[in-house]
């Protein structure tokens, strides 16, 4: 579903060598205001931002490499912990999860599910998509409305304003949550930061500074 999304980030060129150096990802393309990161089949943007910016997005990867992306991972960086434990399985999407912070605190999530099978060691095509973008919003009724009218479907019955809510389908989801719900496995509390997201369709999602949601298509 995810093609493309940008973010922000006071903290470029930690964030370059993160994603480049450490976790050992192709950057596509390298700029003094910008860098692009290529997760499989989607490419992230950090651009250069006057201010601090807090993300949750989440990555898929091969339910059958979680285990062995898991030790990766730990070295290189910390996992965080939820009541405990490190990793969980969730039921609803047979996927287990983990979570790390990178340089700008953005909540990192990996996601295995486990009917995606990937033979071999870990590369970087073990990183296979986007999964989810969150979008954090002052008003989830309205946000949600204007998604569904780009034609993205709720995953459930009904929005919760106090919740998550799962707007898409298959394995790639936005995320949208009201501002100051706190992101699960970690102590960091949803923000409303700009974002744009391009879907493999061509529709182009824009969250600006005050949680605002609009769409356009290019092909339209």
């Amino acid at each position: 579903m995810f093609k493309s999304v940008t973010l922000y980030t006071d903290q470029l060129a930690a964030m370059r060598r993160f994603y480049g150096n450490i976790l050992e990802l192709e950057i596509t393309e390298r700029a003094d205001d910008r860098f692009t990161v290529r997760f499989g089949a989607t490419d992230v943007t950090f651009v250069s931002g006057e201010r601090p910016a807090c993300y949750h997005f989440a990555i898929n990867i091969p339910g059958n490499q979680f285990s062995m992306l898991k030790y990766w991972i730990q070295d290189r960086v910390p996992l965080n912990w939820e009541d405990g434990v490190d990793e969980v399985y969730f039921r609803a999407f047979d996927a287990d999860s983990m979570y790390f912070e990178d340089p700008a605190g953005n909540v990192v999530e990996l996601i295995g599910r486990r009917k995606k099978d990937v033979y071999g060691d870990i590369t970087r095509s073990s990183f296979l998509n986007i999964s989810e973008v969150g979008l954090v919003t002052g008003d989830v009724w309205e946000a949600g409305q204007k998604l569904f009218d780009a034609g993205l479907p709720l995953r459930g019955t009904d929005l919760e304003p106090d919740e998550l809510n799962f707007i898409g389908s298959g394995d790639s989801y936005f995320v949208l949550v009201p501002h100051g719900r706190r992101w699960y496995f970690s102590k960091k509390d949803a923000e409303i930061h700009p974002l744009t997201a391009v879907l493999t369709d061509g529709t182009e999602f824009r969250l600006d500074t005050v949680g605002n949601i609009s769409f356009s298509n290019s092909g339209e």
